[in-house]
């Protein structure tokens, strides 16, 4: 079916609609989990990046078309975050919570605290409420103070409740223990982004500006036109995995966080690098018009499961792409996701996205249909941004 305004506007809503109806908890906030036969986990830890990313969501859907049903989901994920996440002893946000919202694991992930100022930012734009955006900034300043790396710049990448030092810097078990990820840098450069178009701070804009060198000097990889995944604190690179989705989604969000700043000189060159990233990244797509997950070039091993978010960014990236060339290769591209998408990966009984599928077309098992990572962001940013480009 032919990729509209309209096909996106109906997904979009129906998306919208499932977060709505299934996965707000009467008892405060939202569930934890919903597994994948669709049974809620009333009993499940309850993570502050699902949270925040409800939060965005929301509070994006509700920018984007003004709808008060919107506004008020938005602001009981903030009011939740206030009243549970937020660490009044030492500042920033638990990585969860018990599903009665007292503190699980009170460690101090950046990326979660990245996602925390987004989607309080995003909030502040929509609602305009004080709070939302103190405890943004107020993340922001905590970052500086412990994150940011002055010797070599970037962030470092985890911490204990208080600040300190933490062996285990993981964000999840499939990552490796390294201080700098690209994973981290790619979402703390997408909260400032949002942060600095409602507060446009000096310090904060030269953080930003300091996030796209280090995406343009240490990140990048101009040999083989991806990014750098895992480094240590003087940007090793310990790893030559190809993440295809995470290139893509940093394609299109480059470019915005260049247009926020507003240099000229650094918009040229994020664009160059964009449509690299973009044109490195059509070697994910496989012959069913679906992005793959990843290529290891040190084994030739790639991993050709079709994740949800991984398709949701490659449609963003693409269209982002062919805007800026008039590339029909990348607009076949967008089409061919979104027929995939449409076949394979919108669940047509219960409503939102599957996980994801095998290559064999077989639907990837035991993967949450929600939870700490299973979220409305990707699709729905996905929506909204196609929606923006149409």
């Amino acid at each position: 079916m032919e990729l509209t305004k309209q096909e996106i506007s109906r997904e979009f809503q129906a998306i919208l609609h499932y977060w709505k109806l299934r996965m707000t908890d009467p008892a405060g906030g939202f569930y934890g989990r919903i597994d994948a036969n669709e049974q809620v986990d009333p009993e499940a830890d309850k993570g502050v990046v699902l949270n925040a990313r409800i939060l965005w969501t929301f509070a994006a859907a509700y920018n984007h078309g003004v709808r008060e049903e919107d506004l008020n989901m938005a602001l009981r994920a903030a009011d939740y975050i206030h009243a549970c996440f937020n660490d009044t002893r030492y500042g920033g946000v638990f990585w969860s919570v018990t599903a009665g919202g007292k503190p699980a694991d009170t460690k101090k992930q950046v990326y979660a605290q990245a996602f925390t100022i987004y989607g309080l930012a995003e909030c502040y734009r929509a609602a305009g409420r004080a709070q939302d955006l103190e405890l943004a900034i107020a993340l922001f300043r905590l970052l500086e103070k412990h994150s940011f790396d002055p010797l070599n710049s970037g962030y470092l990448e985890a911490f204990l409740r208080d600040w300190g030092e933490l062996a285990d810097l993981r964000l999840s078990e499939k990552d490796a223990n390294e201080k700098k990820t690209m994973n981290t840098h790619l979402h703390v450069l997408e909260a400032y982004t949002v942060l600095y178009q409602v507060w446009p701070d000096p310090e904060l804009k030269q953080q930003l500006l300091g996030l796209l060198t280090v995406f343009l000097t240490r990140i990048y990889d101009p040999q083989t036109r991806h990014l750098r995944l895992f480094m240590d604190e003087n940007w090793v690179s310990k790893l030559a995995v190809v993440s295809y989705g995470h290139d893509i989604e940093a394609s299109w969000l480059l470019l915005e966080a260049a247009a926020a700043v507003n240099d000229e000189e650094i918009t040229r060159t994020v664009r160059a690098l964009a449509l690299d990233l973009a044109g490195g990244a059509l070697e994910g797509l496989a012959g069913d018009g679906a992005m793959i997950y990843e290529y290891d070039p040190a084994s030739g091993h790639s991993n050709t499961e079709r994740h949800w978010w991984v398709q949701a960014e490659a449609m963003v990236g693409f269209l982002t792409a062919a805007r800026l060339t008039n590339d029909a290769t990348f607009s076949l591209a967008v089409q061919r996701l979104w027929d995939y998408i449409q076949l394979r990966i919108i669940d047509p009984v219960n409503g939102e996205w599957f996980w994801g599928r095998k290559a064999d077309g077989s639907l990837m098992e035991g993967e949450d249909k929600a939870g700490f990572w299973k979220c409305p962001y990707h699709n729905g940013r996905a929506c909204i941004e196609l929606l923006k480009r149409l």
